[in-house]
């Protein structure tokens, strides 16, 4: 069965709203999963440094957001939105190893 344009417009249109802007994470929930899942230091005192760490890459990558691929951006945050624990030091990875 042949895909339509208009099939393909609008699965194109899906991907655009997600690669105009850093996409928003609850971090403070990922954190706490990361940590959850690891053991070494106090619970409260890793937690404070996955935020520091997720709060520095965030910035970094709205300084940065518009310099990667828009269709890099868009598969980046695609892949970190699946397995509910999105990072964005892991989507600031994935667009810097992409270039």
């Amino acid at each position: 069965m042949p895909i339509s344009i208009s099939m393909i417009l609008l699965s194109s249109q899906l991907i655009v709203p997600i690669a105009d802007g850093v996409p928003k994470f609850d971090i403070a929930r990922s954190c706490k999963l990361d940590v959850a899942a690891t053991a070494g230091l106090a619970v409260d005192q890793s937690i404070k440094s996955c935020m520091n760490d997720e709060q520095k890459a965030k910035r970094q990558l709205a300084s940065q957001w518009s310099k990667f691929p828009a269709a890099g951006r868009a598969s980046c945050t695609s892949e970190e939105s699946v397995g509910g624990t999105p990072s964005y030091v892991s989507l600031l990875t994935c667009l810097q190893f992409g270039q």
